[in-house]
């Protein structure tokens, strides 16, 4: 098989929660640009409205789908919807995710269990349905878990993320682990550890310390709007098939220092 045949995903469905802006939309311009059949789910209809359309521009195939992954009931009826639509699902991107600063001491309750919720509990719970109904019984499936360097890490000076650090190490873990139960079922599951890169959650945090993390940075800059693409089609598609449990991490060399 060649390299570029390697990275094709012509007409491979792929699942991709949070994808109607920032990272999530970014790597859904990538597997849709290497062929895949797009599937994109978030809260708020108007935002998803413009993704698809923005897509839909560039050429690619897509569907939407409204909907809270916070509300755990309701992903049933999300994964029936894109069968219905597409009939199968390839590849899955858990994507979405919420933060949350405050000072551990004073963290509140409701900030801690909707972390956790958006950024563990629903990426098990929705995976958990698409390995259950579509991954295991075809014996295949690619599933990518976004987490963060700051799963590696403690909080750096001026960040108060208790919940969102704890939150990426879990989901890293639960990367792991289903990756060691469903590895005999031909399902390979990874996470992508992204650094600093702008988008909506990250913005004013970056405003805020964001020449203090350029200056930490070995490679001097944080991520651009290019930068997950390459990685994202690596682990979606055949290139990385004999890869499976791993953080692939990607920050500019920031977490080695």
């Amino acid at each position: 098989m060649s390299v570029k045949a390697l990275f094709d995903l012509t007409g491979q469905v792929a699942l991709i929660t949070g994808g109607s802006r920032g990272l999530g939309l970014q790597m859904a311009e990538a597997l849709g640009e290497m062929g895949a059949r797009l599937a994109i789910t978030a809260r708020k209809a108007d935002e998803l409205a413009q993704a698809r359309e923005h897509l839909q521009g560039l050429g690619y195939e897509v569907e939407t789908f409204v909907g809270d992954l916070q509300q755990t009931g309701a992903i049933p009826a999300l994964v029936d919807g894109v069968l219905e639509k597409f009939g199968t699902i390839d590849i899955l991107l858990n994507n979405a995710g919420a933060t949350w600063g405050a000072k551990a001491e004073d963290y509140p309750d409701e900030a801690w269990h909707k972390v956790m919720n958006l950024n563990v509990s629903a990426p098990f719970f929705l995976t958990r349905e698409v390995a259950r109904r579509v991954m295991i019984p075809r014996g295949e499936g690619r599933v990518i878990i976004t987490a963060s360097v700051a799963a590696l890490k403690g909080t750096p000076p001026g960040m108060h993320t208790v919940a969102y650090n704890t939150s990426k190490a879990a989901a890293l873990h639960l990367a792991r682990t289903l990756a060691s139960e469903w590895g005999p079922y031909g399902i390979r599951v990874n996470a992508i550890c992204p650094g600093f890169f702008p988008s909506k959650m990250a913005s004013g945090l970056i405003e805020k310390i964001g020449e203090t993390v350029i200056a930490r940075t070995p490679l001097r800059r944080i991520g651009g709007d290019e930068d997950l693409k390459g990685a994202v089609v690596y682990l979606a598609s055949n290139a990385s098939r004999h890869m499976t449990g791993q953080g692939l991490v990607l920050d500019g060399g920031a977490s080695l220092l």
